[in-house]
């Protein structure tokens, strides 16, 4: 089963790590979040019930185009597309681009582990 490792940190603190590592100092590990939300409110809006859904249908149905998506899931195209290019800026899916200019959407995980420190938040 493939699980993308999230986690949360403010900017100043995804900053702070990012030039510890570019220093050296840290050493990123394998099992370190790959994808960083700002907020436990963000992680909520883009992986909302809603939106979970969205994603099951994808992995299931594997629909060929954003207008089969469409049908399946009866939300209009144009909110299908701003939510799976805000869902692929997070790794979530893909958009694969076809011939004529269809796009494919493609769910890349099958679940989400959220990794939030207590202490930082």
């Amino acid at each position: 089963m493939k699980t993308l490792k999230v986690g949360i940190a403010t900017h100043a603190q995804m900053m702070a790590r990012t030039m510890a590592i570019a220093r050296g100092e840290i050493k990123p590990k394998a099992g370190d979040p790959k994808v960083w939300f700002n907020s436990v409110e963000s992680f909520a809006k883009v992986l909302s019930a809603r939106n979970c859904a969205l994603l099951a249908l994808i992995a299931q149905q594997k629909p060929a185009s954003l207008t089969q998506l469409e049908a399946l899931s009866g939300r209009k195209k144009s909110n299908l597309s701003r939510t799976l290019h805000k869902m692929e800026l997070y790794g979530l899916v893909q958009l694969e681009k076809g011939t004529g200019g269809v796009i494919r959407p493609r769910a890349r995980y099958e679940q989400v582990a959220l990794d939030v420190n207590l202490m930082s938040a």
